[in-house]
């Protein structure tokens, strides 16, 4: 069985986003070991899920980024990765998505989801989308929690975890710190 793994990178004290919707810009502590442990963690997966906000942001930058002349080799890499793989957005104001490989699904989250589990397959990675990540959360869908904190406070923003209405508990499988001082977590739902 597939399973769904959350992957976000957030600050120390908690947040996915800064105060004006920034998204790990300029605040994670990115360099070579992340990008390192990112493409592991993406080579386990083959379909990217997200919400309509990440997927237009990601849309509007990735394709372009094979033609951009100051991309570096993990940019490019990492555009030919997800140009190739399976991109599943979840929206109900959307009308269609246009980017190769791509599906929208616009009801039945839950129903999709435990559908997509059941098919052959690699894992399923939730890559940003926190707001969605917030709702699959409290339907207990997500499986493993990876997520990697950077050692900085930015006091105010979008947490991590929201909106939670019962405990999930979690397993520590995984964790490593990097020369940056951020820390790799992996934590597998117990059900």
């Amino acid at each position: 069985m597939r399973k769904l793994v959350l992957f976000l990178h957030a600050s120390l004290d908690g947040f996915v986003e800064g105060p004006n919707g920034e998204m790990d810009i300029g605040w994670v502590s990115y360099d070579a070991d992340l990008e390192k442990h990112a493409k592991e963690i993406l080579s386990s997966a083959d379909t990217v899920i997200w919400g309509r906000g990440t997927y237009q942001m990601m849309h509007s930058y990735w394709p372009s980024v094979p033609s951009n002349p100051s991309a570096s080799q993990h940019e490019r890499n990492h555009a030919e990765w997800i140009e190739k793989t399976a991109k599943i957005v979840f929206s109900t104001t959307l009308e269609k998505v246009e980017w190769n490989n791509s599906r929208l699904v616009k009801e039945d989250v839950e129903e999709e989801i435990n559908t997509l589990k059941q098919q052959p397959g690699k894992d399923m990675v939730i890559l940003g989308s926190p707001r969605f990540a917030h709702h699959l959360m409290q339907l207990d869908l997500i499986d493993e929690y990876k997520i990697t904190v950077s050692p900085v406070l930015i006091g105010e923003g979008l947490p991590l975890f929201q909106g939670l209405k019962e405990k999930i508990n979690l397993k520590l499988i995984e964790n490593k710190t990097f020369d940056s001082g951020a820390i790799g977590l992996v934590y597998q739902t117990v059900r």
